[in-house]
Protein backbone atom coordinates (compact mmCIF):
# COMPACT_ATOMS: atom_id res chain seq x y z
CA UNK A 1 0.00 0.00 0.00
CA UNK A 2 1.44 3.45 -0.92
CA UNK A 3 1.50 6.03 1.89
CA UNK A 4 2.81 9.89 1.18
CA UNK A 5 6.31 9.51 2.54
CA UNK A 6 8.84 10.56 -0.13
CA UNK A 7 10.20 7.55 -1.99
CA UNK A 8 12.90 8.70 -4.51
CA UNK A 9 11.88 12.49 -3.94
CA UNK A 10 8.44 12.58 -5.16
CA UNK A 11 5.53 12.36 -3.07
CA UNK A 12 2.27 10.24 -4.20
CA UNK A 13 -0.20 13.31 -4.10
CA UNK A 14 0.66 16.65 -6.05
CA UNK A 15 1.29 19.58 -3.99
CA UNK A 16 -1.63 22.23 -3.40
CA UNK A 17 -0.08 24.73 -5.27
CA UNK A 18 0.02 22.53 -7.96
CA UNK A 19 -3.58 21.48 -7.92
CA UNK A 20 -5.94 23.11 -10.18
CA UNK A 21 -8.27 25.79 -8.63
CA UNK A 22 -11.42 24.98 -11.23
CA UNK A 23 -13.65 24.04 -8.54
CA UNK A 24 -14.64 27.84 -7.05
CA UNK A 25 -14.84 28.82 -10.96
CA UNK A 26 -17.43 25.98 -11.47
CA UNK A 27 -19.35 26.63 -8.60
CA UNK A 28 -19.39 30.52 -9.65
CA UNK A 29 -20.12 29.76 -13.33
CA UNK A 30 -23.25 27.82 -11.62
CA UNK A 31 -24.03 30.23 -9.68
CA UNK A 32 -24.36 33.06 -12.55
CA UNK A 33 -25.98 30.75 -14.79
CA UNK A 34 -28.99 29.97 -12.47
CA UNK A 35 -29.43 33.48 -11.56
CA UNK A 36 -29.88 34.51 -15.20
CA UNK A 37 -31.93 31.23 -16.29
CA UNK A 38 -34.02 32.26 -12.78
CA UNK A 39 -34.06 35.64 -14.04
CA UNK A 40 -35.92 34.55 -17.98
CA UNK A 41 -38.19 32.65 -16.08
CA UNK A 42 -39.35 35.45 -13.93
CA UNK A 43 -40.00 37.99 -16.70
CA UNK A 44 -41.69 35.34 -18.85
CA UNK A 45 -44.21 34.50 -15.84
CA UNK A 46 -44.88 38.14 -14.27
CA UNK A 47 -45.11 40.22 -17.74
CA UNK A 48 -44.93 43.76 -17.48
CA UNK A 49 -48.24 45.95 -16.96
CA UNK A 50 -50.29 47.18 -19.58
CA UNK A 51 -49.36 50.75 -20.49
CA UNK A 52 -51.55 53.48 -21.30
CA UNK A 53 -50.49 54.97 -24.67
CA UNK A 54 -52.72 57.36 -25.59
CA UNK A 55 -56.41 59.29 -24.39
CA UNK A 56 -58.60 60.61 -26.21
CA UNK A 57 -61.23 62.64 -25.66
CA UNK A 58 -65.18 62.62 -27.37
CA UNK A 59 -68.33 64.29 -26.83
CA UNK A 60 -69.75 61.81 -23.55
CA UNK A 61 -66.67 59.36 -24.01
CA UNK A 62 -63.27 58.74 -22.97
CA UNK A 63 -61.37 56.81 -25.31
CA UNK A 64 -57.87 55.01 -23.77
CA UNK A 65 -55.33 53.40 -25.80
CA UNK A 66 -52.98 50.67 -24.20
CA UNK A 67 -50.64 48.73 -25.68
CA UNK A 68 -51.59 45.16 -24.10
CA UNK A 69 -55.29 44.12 -22.15
CA UNK A 70 -55.27 46.21 -18.58
CA UNK A 71 -57.47 43.96 -16.05
CA UNK A 72 -60.23 46.82 -14.92
CA UNK A 73 -62.53 47.36 -12.40
CA UNK A 74 -65.10 49.88 -12.78
CA UNK A 75 -67.64 51.87 -10.26
CA UNK A 76 -70.27 54.43 -9.66
CA UNK A 77 -70.33 55.20 -6.15
CA UNK A 78 -73.22 57.74 -5.35
CA UNK A 79 -72.52 59.56 -8.97
CA UNK A 80 -68.75 59.49 -9.44
CA UNK A 81 -67.30 57.24 -12.26
CA UNK A 82 -64.11 55.59 -10.73
CA UNK A 83 -62.35 52.58 -13.06
CA UNK A 84 -59.18 50.84 -11.78
CA UNK A 85 -56.49 49.86 -14.57
CA UNK A 86 -53.92 47.21 -14.09
CA UNK A 87 -51.44 49.56 -16.32
CA UNK A 88 -48.40 52.13 -16.25
CA UNK A 89 -48.88 55.48 -17.39
CA UNK A 90 -48.48 59.25 -16.79
CA UNK A 91 -51.33 61.35 -14.59
CA UNK A 92 -53.82 63.29 -16.87
CA UNK A 93 -56.57 65.42 -16.47
CA UNK A 94 -58.99 67.08 -18.58
CA UNK A 95 -63.44 68.23 -19.32
CA UNK A 96 -65.58 67.13 -21.76
CA UNK A 97 -69.26 67.82 -21.90
CA UNK A 98 -71.99 64.94 -21.39
CA UNK A 99 -75.31 65.97 -22.46
CA UNK A 100 -73.73 69.71 -23.21
CA UNK A 101 -72.71 70.19 -19.37
CA UNK A 102 -69.18 69.90 -18.44
CA UNK A 103 -67.43 66.64 -16.42
CA UNK A 104 -63.87 66.66 -14.98
CA UNK A 105 -61.77 63.72 -15.43
CA UNK A 106 -58.23 62.90 -13.86
CA UNK A 107 -55.98 59.66 -14.34
CA UNK A 108 -53.91 59.44 -11.29
CA UNK A 109 -51.53 56.23 -10.24
CA UNK A 110 -52.24 54.22 -7.60
CA UNK A 111 -51.08 51.56 -5.73
CA UNK A 112 -52.80 48.84 -7.42
CA UNK A 113 -52.02 50.89 -11.26
CA UNK A 114 -53.99 53.86 -12.92
CA UNK A 115 -57.24 55.39 -11.34
CA UNK A 116 -60.01 57.28 -13.61
CA UNK A 117 -62.33 59.06 -11.53
CA UNK A 118 -64.92 61.32 -13.13
CA UNK A 119 -66.99 63.96 -11.37
CA UNK A 120 -69.51 65.97 -12.38
CA UNK A 121 -72.32 68.26 -10.80
CA UNK A 122 -74.79 65.60 -11.26
CA UNK A 123 -74.81 62.03 -10.88
CA UNK A 124 -73.24 60.26 -13.57
CA UNK A 125 -73.70 57.12 -15.47
CA UNK A 126 -71.02 54.90 -17.02
CA UNK A 127 -70.88 52.12 -19.77
CA UNK A 128 -67.65 50.94 -21.16
CA UNK A 129 -66.43 48.47 -23.55
CA UNK A 130 -62.92 47.11 -24.60
CA UNK A 131 -61.77 45.93 -28.03
CA UNK A 132 -58.68 45.22 -29.69
CA UNK A 133 -57.87 47.43 -32.79
CA UNK A 134 -54.46 46.95 -34.74
CA UNK A 135 -52.75 45.13 -31.83
CA UNK A 136 -53.37 47.77 -29.11
CA UNK A 137 -56.42 47.78 -26.79
CA UNK A 138 -59.17 50.41 -27.34
CA UNK A 139 -61.11 50.87 -23.73
CA UNK A 140 -64.32 53.64 -24.93
CA UNK A 141 -65.58 54.79 -21.48
CA UNK A 142 -69.10 56.53 -22.28
CA UNK A 143 -70.99 58.50 -20.04
CA UNK A 144 -74.63 59.77 -19.54
CA UNK A 145 -76.39 61.18 -16.41
CA UNK A 146 -78.40 59.38 -14.43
Amino acid sequence: MRGTELKDGQHSTPDPSERSQLWPRVLGSLAIIGLLVGLMIGRLTNPEPARLDNIEVHRDQLVLWFNDEPRLHGEVVEGTVAMLFDATGAPASGRLLVDGKPVTWRIQRSDQGLLLTVVAARPLQMQWRAVQLDGRWQTTVELREQ
